[in-house]
């Protein structure tokens, strides 16, 4: 009875344990502290024995590398989640995310098609797959995905901004200006404040795009993508010390270094 009792505590304590280290991953990864979410989630991962959670945990690890600019490690990761899940429609999201990133299109195409056959209302997967095809020249398949979002998600933001952002690629520039105005006068968010800064950054109006910009980032301070937009907006105002310290602040807040490449070639222009 003693001997039992002693297991039943040992197993209520390590479970205990065990629950703390997966909240202090979760802590570190909301702080955007993401090496320290990796730590926790490599951990959690290898001890793991049930394959839903270990999946999960996996998951988690590969978004935290890929904010670390870690692709080839986050794509690993991913890759051991689906092994463990092959059920999981937020790793395909993630796998065709990354595989388009990394310049597989068909691949993530592929992942697309799986991960839908398991979740038909994924939103991630149709805005990634209509970035695909708006990247093939296949605008009106990459109309067709944003308005399959809406036929089930009316109000999601991302998919109403990627039509305007379809206009806008395609150089439908006023167009896309009326869509991002009447979508920030119904609700106005960082998001869309950081995109019609971008616009009107591509219109040749850097004072209205700065007003947008700092607008979103009052409004979102962790939005990464806000200082990447500000970066832009500010080296194409020849003030590229200001730019580059947006760039390093986006990419504190989980944005993909790799991803910006181009633009750090620039602050080490002396």
């Amino acid at each position: 009875m003693k001997k039992h009792l002693l297991l039943v505590l040992l197993a209520f304590s390590f479970a205990n344990l065990y629950s703390q280290d997966a909240k202090t991953a979760e802590e570190c990864f909301k702080k955007a502290d993401y090496k320290c979410a990796e730590e926790q989630y490599s951990k959690l991962a290898e001890k793991e024995q049930i394959q839903k959670y270990q999946s999960e945990y996996y998951n988690n690890l590969g978004t935290s590398q890929r904010r670390l600019g870690k692709t080839s490690l986050a794509l690993k990761s991913y890759e051991s989640a689906l092994r463990a899940n092959p059920m999981s429609a937020s790793v395909y999201a993630n796998l065709a995310s990354i595989n388009s990133q990394k310049g597989n299109k068909q691949k993530a195409l592929e992942y697309v098609d799986k991960g839908l056959q398991i979740d038909a209302e994924n939103v991630d997967m149709y805005l990634t797959r209509s970035k695909i095809y708006d990247s093939q020249g296949k605008k009106e398949l990459a109309i067709k995905d944003l308005n399959q979002i809406l036929s089930f998600a009316p109000d999601n933001i991302y998919a109403r901004t990627g039509l305007a952002n379809l206009k806008k690629n395609n150089g439908d520039l006023e167009g896309a200006l009326k869509d991002y105005n009447q979508l920030l006068s119904e609700k106005p968010e960082s998001l869309l404040y950081n995109g019609r800064a971008d616009l009107y950054l591509k219109m040749k109006k850097s004072k209205e795009a700065l007003v947008d910009i700092n607008k979103a980032i009052s409004i979102d301070p962790k939005f990464s993508q806000s200082y990447v937009t500000k970066a832009l907006i500010l080296f194409d105002t020849s003030k590229p010390k200001e730019a580059c310290t947006n760039l390093e602040k986006a990419v504190s807040l989980g944005y993909e270094k790799a991803l910006l490449s181009d633009h750090f070639a620039k602050c080490l222009i002396k």
